[in-house]
């Protein structure tokens, strides 16, 4: 990419937009505005090719059969991999990070084979669904405030030895696999469970991926008083006692 202009692809709006998702595309594009970026962003539904010369990939959650018809058509089409391996950014939500994994449980309680693009692992727990709001602390390395979203999966991911996991969670469940884990990513691939839109809720999170396809180190400042009001307003209701 040039110094002045990102390719933003939102994936399979049509299959994979739930709890309103789209807002991290949005909120991907808006930032990347403010700090004077010539932002193209497609929005590729199901029944199009992925185009391969993107920069930043998002990719949001959905119910299992949506979830199944895209993990099959990104197989398929191949682009999304293709595009990770040319070291495209991608940012995935709830059943799209499923999806980056080896291989997940699909409506029809079948192992369904995913893109592999994380060392992650995903099955349906028994307990009961993870619900409510999450509060974690992002890996260190990222160097990002503590995160903040809305979890509402059955799902349980496993992380394998190559994927970090995103976030430790103070509250809430995360992977659901009881170690406190919320997520996983490796150098430019990231799943998480946060809805909320997760990243409207976390700009910096946002700020992180831009830096990424910029191959910067800092970004010039920005207003982010809307955005902090809203997350000292959904941390405090997290933590509220009930």
């Amino acid at each position: 990419m040039s110094n002045n202009s990102l390719r933003l692809v939102w994936v399979y709006p049509d299959l994979l937009s739930t709890y309103g998702d789209q807002g991290n595309a949005l909120v991907v594009e808006r930032r990347a505005r403010q700090r004077g970026l010539d932002v193209s962003r497609v929005d590729v539904r199901s029944d199009q090719p992925i185009p391969t010369s993107g920069d930043i990939y998002l990719i949001g959650g959905g119910e299992d059969r949506p979830q199944r018809l895209a993990a099959e058509r990104l197989r398929r089409d191949g682009g999304l991999s293709r595009a990770a391996s040319n070291g495209a950014i991608i940012f995935s939500v709830c059943a799209g990070y499923q999806i980056l994994g080896h291989e997940f449980i699909n409506d029809l309680g079948e192992r369904e084979p995913g893109l592999g693009l994380l060392d992650v692992v995903s099955t349906r727990g028994e307990g009961a669904r993870c619900v409510g709001d999450v509060l974690g602390d992002v890996d260190p390395n990222l160097g990002l405030p503590p995160l903040t979203g809305f979890e509402n999966h059955q799902g349980v991911t496993h992380l394998g030895p190559s994927a970090r996991p995103f976030a430790r969670v103070r509250l809430g469940r995360g992977n659901g696999t009881g170690d406190g884990t919320e997520g996983a990513y490796n150098d430019t691939v990231f799943g998480t469970y946060m809805h909320g839109p997760v990243l409207a809720r976390n700009p910096l999170i946002a700020d992180h991926l831009l830096k990424l396809a910029l191959d910067v180190n800092a970004l010039p400042p920005n207003d982010d008083r809307w955005y902090e009001a809203l997350r000292a307003e959904r941390i405090a209701a997290a933590t509220q006692p009930a």
